[in-house]
């Protein structure tokens, strides 16, 4: 089996591919989006893509690809702790240099935004495709003044060292991961640590229907369906037009989810299942 993840080596996303195939073949992807086509061209079998950070939300870029380019089946979830550590070049810390640039993913710059602004304030910030990417630049580049954001798999991974540890603002940074896979497999999935099972559906309301959301979470709360999340995305068809992603706690079973997404289409909305999943994590969250 060969398991996708937002490359290159050193990722967050790794960590969490690890994690759930240890014993598989890892595949470093340029991007969460070339990481799902892969997986719909058959190159590989499964692919680990993020999905909800603690500090900056949704990851929007997964999200839209899968609802409107690649509709893959969530087949399972997974939790990282995110411990972002301040790396640069050996060379550079022989020079005794202050970085000019740090470099990271979007989101790993603001996870650490208190960090750098009082640590380097004068420093620029770049944005890459991942903390790895970021790690795997300073590693071939290290002439230039430079640092970068990522984990300690990365500073291994590149050679890097760690100028300053856990710099995230928040000690509860966590990022949830999807597995994604293609429609018909049946790939078994098993974390370090389960946490719960989960129904993700897509629903699209009925246009100019009054107080049709108040009625769809009417559907699941008399049946006592307890809802993680609910999110809205525009559906890119006009301004003002949305659809609904909704996170049940529990498994997809034979009368009460089956029974509201019923309820859902009497009153005109289009209701589509992502995945009937397990979530798991790298650690035990009741001891954090």
């Amino acid at each position: 089996m060969k398991v996708g993840f937002l490359g290159p080596r050193g990722t967050f996303t790794e960590m969490a591919a690890r994690a759930l195939f240890p014993d598989k073949e890892l595949i470093p992807c340029q991007t969460i989006p070339l990481s799902m086509d892969k997986v719909s061209t058959n190159e590989i079998d499964l692919t680990v893509v993020p999905i909800e950070n603690t500090i900056e939300g949704s990851v929007n870029l997964t999200l839209d690809y899968l609802i409107h380019k690649q509709r893959l089946p969530i087949i399972a979830g997974v939790t990282v702790t995110i411990a972002q550590q301040f790396l640069m070049h050996p060379i550079q810390l022989e020079k005794g240099n202050v970085p000019e640039r740090v470099l990271s993913h979007p989101h790993a710059l603001a996870q650490c935004h208190d960090f750098l602004k009082e640590t380097y304030p004068d420093s620029q910030l770049e944005y890459t495709n991942s903390t790895g990417s970021a790690a795997e630049w300073l590693s071939t580049n290290p002439e230039v003044p430079a640092a970068c954001i990522a984990n300690e798999l990365a500073a291994k991974e590149y050679g890097l060292t760690i100028v300053h540890k856990d710099i995230q603002d928040y000690s509860s940074n966590r990022t949830r991961f999807l597995v994604l896979g293609r429609p018909g497999d049946t790939h078994q999935v098993e974390g370090p640590y389960k946490i719960s099972d989960r129904t993700t559906l897509m629903i699209t309301l009925p246009e100019d229907y009054t107080g049709a959301l108040h009625q769809v979470l009417s559907a699941f709360a008399w049946r006592k369906l307890n809802l993680s999340k609910i999110e809205s995305r525009p559906t890119k068809t006009g301004l003002g037009n949305y659809y609904f992603i909704i996170d049940i706690d529990q498994k997809m079973d034979d009368i009460l989810i089956p029974g509201a997404i019923s309820e859902l289409e009497v009153l005109g909305c289009k209701v589509e299942l992502l995945g009937s999943y397990t979530c798991y994590s790298l650690t035990d969250l009741r001891v954090v």
